[in-house]
C-alpha cells in the first residue's frame, strides 16, 4: 500500500494516520465542515471535505468517500470505530470499486453485526452462552412464555445493536410489556429494525474482552484480554489490561473460545470478542465487534503490538509474524475515556469551546486525541476528547500513573469525565479488584464527589495562605536593636 484513506474523525483518524506515516504510507483525511481545522485535517498528507456536519451528510455518506478514494488514487480505506466500520454494504462496496477494506469481509460482519446470527454462528464450535431464545420477537406473550421457562431476572436486548440501546432489565412479570414496548422502540428508532430477544439475566457480571488477530493464511491467535467493567449507561468509561480475576487456566479458555469464534465467521484482522463473566467465573459469549475497539492501546502496551499496522498488513496479504506461543503479557495497562461529560450532573454532554486543553504528559502516559486547545466541542458527534492511557510494571503502579496524569490533564470551557475518572482510581472496590459493572450503581455519588472536590479545594487555599504568610514573613525588614 502506498496511500490510505481514513474514512473517520478525531483521536481514531489521527492515531490511524500516525502508524501509516510510520510505515512510509500516505494518508487521506476526509472531514465534515464543522472538522475543517481538526488534527486529524493537518496531519493527513490530503484532506477533501465531503459534507456538512452532520454524519448523515458526511461520515456516513460510504459512496462519497469511495468515489474521493477512487479520485486520489488510494489503495485502501480503514474505517477506525464507529460510523462505516462495522456496515458490511460498505466494505462490499470498496471490494468492488477495487480497493481494500482494512477490515474483515462482508460476511463476517454482517453475521457478526447480528447477536442471533452470531450466536447461532459460534454455537458449533461450543462456546459457552447464556441461557436465552435463539430467535428474534416482537410478541409480548410469547415473551413472557419464555421469561417463565428461562425465569426472572431477564434481559430484553435488541438483535440488530448494541451500545446500551433496545436493552431492558426485567425484574417480574408485571413489568415485561412495558418493558419490551420500550425495548422495541428504542430498537427500532436506533437500528431501524424492533426485533429483540430475551436471554437470562447475569446479575454481577464483569465485562471481559479478548482481542483477536487473523490472517489470511488462516492463522489466527488471541492478544488477552480487558477489563470493561467500569460503566455507565452500559458503555465503558475505564478499561485495563489484564484483568485482576483471571486466572492462567480461565485466560486460556476465554482466549481459546474467542479464537473459536473468529474462525466461525472466517473473520480477518483485528477483532473483539466479548464475555459476560459471573460471580463464580463462568463466561458467557456477548458477542463480537468487528472492528478495532477504542481501548485497544491497552492491549498494545502489555503486547507491545502495534494493532493498526497489524491490520494494514493483514490487509496487504502478509502472513502474522508471531505464533500463540511468542505472545506474553508485560506489566499492567489503564485507560480512562475523556469525555465531554459533566459527571456531576448525571454525565450529561458539554458542548462548548476548549478555553484551556492541555493533556499531560511523560514516562508511561500516553493520550490519544483529536483536540486542540480553542476549539469547538461540536454536539453533532460522540463527546469523546481523548482516551488518556497509562503503564505500570504492576497493576497498582498503572493506577497510581493514571492518578498522576488526571491531576496534570487541564481543561477548560466544557466539563469532562476526569473527575469521575480519579473518583474510581481512589476507590477501595476499585484498587481490590472486586467490583463489577455495577460499580457506578453500587458506589458513585455525584454528592460525594462534589463533597471530595470541595474539600480538596479547602485544603490547597489552607496550604495556599500558609505559603503566602511563610513568603510575607520572610520580606520582613527585621527590626533594629
Amino acid at each position: 500500500m502506498k496511500k490510505i484513506l481514513v474514512a473517520n474523525r478525531g483521536e481514531i483518524a489521527l492515531r490511524v494516520m500516525k502508524t501509516a506515516r510510520n510505515m512510509g504510507i500516505k494518508t487521506v483525511a476526509v472531514f465534515s465542515e464543522v472538522d475543517r481545522h481538526a488534527p486529524h485535517v493537518t496531519f493527513a498528507d490530503e484532506a477533501v471535505c465531503i459534507g456538512p456536519a452532520p454524519s448523515s451528510e458526511s461520515y456516513l455518506k460510504g459512496d462519497t468517500i469511495i468515489e474521493t478514494a477512487k479520485k486520489l488514487g488510494v489503495d485502501a480505506i480503514h474505517p477506525g470505530y464507529g460510523f462505516l466500520s462495522e456496515n458490511a454494504d460498505f466494505s462490499e462496496a470498496v471490494a468492488k470499486a477495487g480497493l481494500i477494506f482494512i477490515g474483515p469481509k462482508a460476511h463476517a460482519i454482517s453475521v457478526m453485526g447480528s447477536k442471533l446470527a452470531a450466536k447461532e454462528t459460534v454455537k458449533k464450535y461450543d462456546v459457552p452462552m447464556v441461557p436465552g431464545i435463539d430467535e428474534a420477537i416482537t410478541d409480548t406473550e410469547k415473551a413472557k412464555q419464555i421469561a417463565k421457562d428461562i425465569g426472572f431476572p431477564i434481559l430484553i436486548k435488541a438483535s440488530a445493536g448494541g451500545g446500551g440501546k433496545g436493552m431492558r432489565v426485567v425484574e417480574k412479570e408485571s413489568e415485561l410489556e412495558e418493558q419490551m414496548k420500550r425495548a422495541i422502540s428504542e430498537a427500532k428508532s436506533a437500528f431501524g429494525d424492533g426485533s429483540v430477544f430475551i436471554e437470562k439475566y447475569v446479575g454481577s457480571p464483569r465485562h471481559i474482552e479478548i482481542q483477536v488477530l487473523a490472517d489470511t493464511h488462516g492463522n489466527v491467535v488471541h492478544l488477552f484480554e480487558r477489563e470493561c467493567s467500569i460503566q455507565r449507561r452500559h458503555q465503558k468509561v475505564v478499561e485495563e489490561a489484564p484483568s485482576s480475576v483471571l486466572s492462567p487456566k480461565l485466560r486460556q479458555e476465554m482466549g481459546e473460545a474467542a479464537v473459536n469464534v473468529a474462525k466461525s465467521c472466517d473473520y480477518i484482522g483485528a477483532g473483539t470478542v466479548e464475555f459476560l463473566l459471573d460471580e463464580k467465573h463462568n463466561f458467557y459469549f456477548l458477542e463480537m465487534n468487528t472492528r478495532l475497539q477504542v481501548e485497544h492501546p491497552v492491549t498494545e502496551w502489555i503486547t507491545g503490538i502495534d494493532l493498526v499496522e497489524q491490520q494494514i498488513k493483514v490487509a496487504e496479504g502478509a502472513e502474522l509474524s508471531f505464533k500463540q506461543e511468542d505472545l506474553t503479557i508485560t506489566g499492567h495497562a489503564m485507560e480512562l475515556r475523556v469525555y465531554a461529560e459533566d459527571s456531576l450532573d448525571n454525565f450529561m454532554p458539554s458542548v462548548g469551546t476548549l478555553d484551556v486543553y492541555r493533556p499531560p504528559s511523560g514516562n508511561n502516559i500516553r493520550v490519544d486525541d483529536g483536540f486542540l486547545e480553542g476549539m469547538e466541542v461540536p454536539i453533532q458527534y460522540d463527546p469523546m476528547l481523548s482516551k488518556l492511557i497509562t503503564y505500570g510494571k504492576d497493576r497498582m503502579e498503572a493506577i497510581q500513573r493514571m492518578k498522576e496524569a488526571i491531576d496534570q490533564y487541564e481543561v477548560e470551557g466544557v466539563a469532562t469525565t476526569l473527575p469521575f475518572g480519579a473518583f474510581v482510581m481512589d476507590h477501595e472496590a476499585f484498587q481490590s479488584g472486586d467490583f463489577d459493572t455495577h460499580f457506578v450503581k453500587n458506589y458513585y455519588s455525584e454528592e460525594k464527589l462534589k463533597g471530595e472536590r470541595k474539600a480538596e479545594a479547602e485544603i490547597a487555599a489552607t496550604i495556599a495562605i500558609q505559603e503566602y504568610l511563610k513568603d510575607v514573613e520572610k520580606l520582613r525588614v527585621p527590626k533594629h536593636r
